[in-house]
């Protein structure tokens, strides 16, 4: 499925480059207006939403505006940035979220995360994982809004929690993220093909309905798209009709 992605920084939607906090674009779209159109899709089944402020520092989440969000746009969200805590879970929860995504939380705490998993299933859970490739060729996790190495590899993150019931994987390969250069085929192809039971969400450089193409026959669940939608390279319907007939 195509899964549009809006970043917010500050209220406002926004893109980084390759996670960069110091390379921010603003965008003039209305968060509301954004969301109401794509409530009008049918074959949107789903909106990726990432609170830029909270993955950066917990304590700065905007919780309110999200909070906000829901009560005004019947559509299903995932949210994910900061989330530390099972209250913060419950939040969003009860205000009308679909699926939390967890990243950081997931590496530093995994003892926590597992007991989320067993309280609320691996479906209402997105686990996102941000690599960047290393010299060796290893898929390196990166945490706190992409500041920090984890030293941990991605297949052994997975496998870990695949034991408490893991379903949905967003997986973004750093170094495409917010480039429209191109998605990591090969990382797709290679993860979809040795964990079969996880829905793959990729994210990260698609600029073209040949990319969303190329990635359907990676073998993943979905796509998340973010600037190529926001800078109109195409439009949601071409993209929704690009997956359908790949």
């Amino acid at each position: 499925m195509i899964i549009p992605a809006i970043d917010l920084m500050n209220s406002k939607i926004v893109r980084l480059y390759q996670g960069n906090y110091s390379k921010i674009k603003y965008y003039k779209d209305d968060i509301y207006n954004k969301l109401l159109n794509y409530h009008d899709i049918q074959e949107i089944k789903i909106v990726h939403l990432v609170d830029l402020n909270g993955a950066k520092d917990p304590n700065h989440r905007q919780i309110q505006l999200l909070k906000q969000i829901l009560a005004k746009v019947n559509i299903p969200l995932q949210i994910g940035g900061g989330i530390r805590t099972e209250k913060d879970i419950e939040v969003l929860f009860r205000a009308g979220v679909k699926r939390v995504v967890i990243s950081s939380s997931a590496i530093i705490n995994p003892k926590e995360v597992k007991k989320w998993f067993n309280v609320y299933g691996g479906n209402a859970i997105v686990l996102a994982l941000d690599v960047l490739i290393n010299e060796k060729n290893e898929k390196e996790v990166l945490i706190n809004g992409w500041q920090n190495y984890s030293k941990l590899i991605l297949e052994d993150i997975i496998n870990e929690f695949s034991e408490v019931g893991l379903e949905h994987v967003l997986c973004t390969d750093i170094s495409k993220d917010g480039t429209l250069l191109g998605p990591n085929f090969v990382l797709y192809k290679e993860i979809s093909s040795l964990f079969k039971h996880i829905k793959f969400q990729s994210s990260g450089g698609v600029s073209t309905l040949h990319d969303i193409s190329c990635l359907k026959s990676c073998g993943i669940y979905g796509i998340v798209i973010g600037r190529g939608l926001l800078e109109n390279k195409f439009t949601i319907s071409e993209a929704i009709q690009c997956w359908q007939n790949a």
